[in-house]
């Protein structure tokens, strides 16, 4: 019998990416394409039953930290076990091409401190088969992967690359040195970077403590970058910043949109320093999208979280006498030394020696701390604190933390909200996502590894925000979905996926909706040279599908590999482009 599909998937809940109404179809997909949406009589090579499940585009994840996994690996893990079938990598200005020889370790060591991926890790891992920005993407278009991969030009490396040591030390770039960075941003854009990325935030520093060579680029170097993708009429920018001085800030980058005509988009979150500030910014973002310029905030829908282990980077007593005698020990001899009583007391006993910055307060900041639990839970209320357990069962906190750390044969952790949770809560998530000029992201895949896991942001987005919260307004499942396919697509150009209609992506998610759900972190150590790095998977997903092949079923890869790099933005199909 011919068959008139290559996958037909029947029966479905679909909700489309468009944002309408979930309605009960089937889906024909050939040649990688959606062929056919409805009730298909055809029969396809392979078919998935989808009845009773929620049948999505794949998720577009458009800010991630992929640069050196995709060199080396093939799954874009964590990123594919929740959903996405797209990411962007590339962000914060971080990145590492254009780079000469001699600046290898350089850019290695503003990685490890920026996304926390440890040094002998990317020393081992990156083929360094490339110098220019083209000759990267050349590298990364002779592999496969389990998803596709879009790649920014980062400011890091460009501003290194230009100008040596003094753009490492952040001095003023001279009207050659801009030049010369907007005519490779041209070649960048040309060569297929979705766009370009900078950061301006004094939380971005190499391994030994300098700011990122970004930091104070002024903006007559930003503006001519910008004016290097106008000039290639493509590419999209993408900004972290302090906005230190908010006002200013926000009208430089609204300037830069205005000069070059190019999107632009910027990480917003609350920080307990000023904790009404992205309030302000939403508004001057309302002001610019009012006035005709495509601006977009990428917002999170859960805190950004710290997570302490004695697997991870940091833990309660990372910085004590006691602990840093142990610190190098195997894990299981660690144990043995953390249970003993003697040694149990002297460490609660011990104070930090850490003095001032992330390392000497967070790690026990009780009161904001919480508990990582089996069911991962990233709205808890205050009386879940580590302090106020404590308090209840009339313990040191640093006891209770302990304690818990030692569960799990040592694998506990502790998991400190750090960003999105000034108030407590998500409400102010909540009205983030929902400001029409936002787009999910910050999922941060592929970095932190020793710290923040949370590649898992598609699939708490679905689950928290229109299924399980109990603490405020939740939101429809079709509006979430929307959210981080199509218009996550649109934000970085990718017109041709994010939506299921004919003609569109078949890069496609069956989810058993009702048991979706996140496993709590854990530990692999399964990167280059042994290197460790936190995972979090899912499950709930019953298949994955990518540009119509099926690389994922219930959470578990095939053998297919149908992701390649992305070049540029993608335009819409023909026919839907007509319309």
């Amino acid at each position: 019998m011919e068959r008139a599909y290559d996958l037909v998937i029947r029966g479905g809940t679909v909700a489309d990416g468009s944002g309408g109404q979930p309605f009960e179809a089937d889906i024909g997909v050939k040649d990688g394409l959606v062929a056919a949406v409805g009730q298909i009589l055809g029969y396809g090579a392979e078919e998935i039953d989808a009845r009773g499940r929620l049948l999505t585009p794949g998720f577009v994840d458009i800010h991630t930290h992929y640069d050196g996994q995709a060199a080396w690996d093939t799954r874009m893990q964590p990123s594919s076990w929740h959903g996405v079938t797209t990411v962007v990598m590339g962000n914060c200005g971080v990145g590492f091409a254009p780079c000469k020889a001699e600046d290898h370790d350089r850019l290695i060591r503003l990685m490890e401190g920026v996304e926390d991926i440890p040094f002998p890790v990317l020393q081992e891992g990156l083929p360094w088969n490339w110098e220019s920005y083209p000759d990267y993407l050349d590298a990364l278009g002779r592999r496969r992967f389990d998803i596709d991969v879009g790649s920014q030009l980062p400011h890091a490396a460009l501003r290194v690359f230009v100008m040596g040591e003094r753009g490492a030390n952040r001095e003023p770039a001279t009207e050659a040195d801009i030049h010369a960075m907007a005519a490779i941003a041209r070649r960048a854009a040309d060569a297929g970077a979705l766009g370009f990325s900078t950061s301006r935030t004094l939380n971005h520093r190499t391994s030994d403590g300098q700011p990122t060579p970004t930091l104070t680029a002024g903006e007559d170097e930003l503006t001519g970058i910008a004016m290097g993708l106008a000039a290639a009429g493509k590419g999209t920018l993408q900004v972290v910043s302090d906005f230190a001085d908010p006002e200013a800030e926000f009208a430089m980058l609204r300037r830069l949109v205005e000069r070059s005509g190019r999107p632009l988009s910027f990480s917003l979150v609350q920080s307990p320093r000023a904790p009404e500030g992205w309030r302000f910014l939403l508004e001057k973002l309302s002001e610019a999208t009012a006035a005709g310029l495509p601006m977009r905030a990428k917002v999170a829908g859960r805190p950004v979280g710290i997570l302490f282990g004695f697997e991870l980077t940091l833990n309660p007593f990372s910085h004590h006498p006691s602990y840093r005698e142990i610190k190098d020990l195997p894990l299981a001899q660690k144990l043995a030394r953390l249970r003993d009583p003697a040694f149990r007391a002297q460490l609660l006993a011990d104070q930090s020696t850490a003095e001032r910055g992330f390392a000497g307060s967070q790690p026990r900041n009780w009161a904001t701390m919480f508990l990582m639990g089996d069911e991962p839970d990233y709205e808890q209320t205050p009386d879940q604190t580590v302090e106020a357990i404590a308090a209840r069962r009339g313990l040191d906190p640093a006891a209770v933390a302990l304690d818990h750390m030692l569960t799990n044969d040592g694998r506990g952790m502790l998991y400190l909200p750090f960003l999105n949770y000034a108030d407590g809560s998500l409400d102010p998530s909540y009205e983030m996502l929902t400001h029409p000029d936002a787009v999910p992201g910050l999922s941060d895949g592929g970095a932190h590894v020793g710290m923040i896991c949370d590649g898992s942001f598609p699939t708490s987005n679905l689950t928290h925000w229109t299924r399980d919260r109990t603490r405020g307004p939740k939101l429809a499942v079709e509006r979430m979905v929307k959210a981080q396919t199509w218009d996550t697509a649109q934000a970085v150009g990718l017109c041709d996926r994010g939506l299921i209609a004919v003609g569109y992506r078949a890069d496609l998610n069956v989810i058993d909706y009702g048991a979706l759900k996140l496993r709590k972190p854990e530990v692999a150590y399964d990167l280059p040279a042994g290197g460790r790095r936190l995972i979090q998977r899912a499950d709930g997903y019953v298949a994955t599908v990518v540009a119509g092949q099926v690389t994922y079923r219930d959470g578990e890869p095939t053998d297919a590999l149908p992701g390649r790099l992305l070049r540029g933005a993608q335009t819409a199909p023909v026919a839907i482009a007509a319309e």
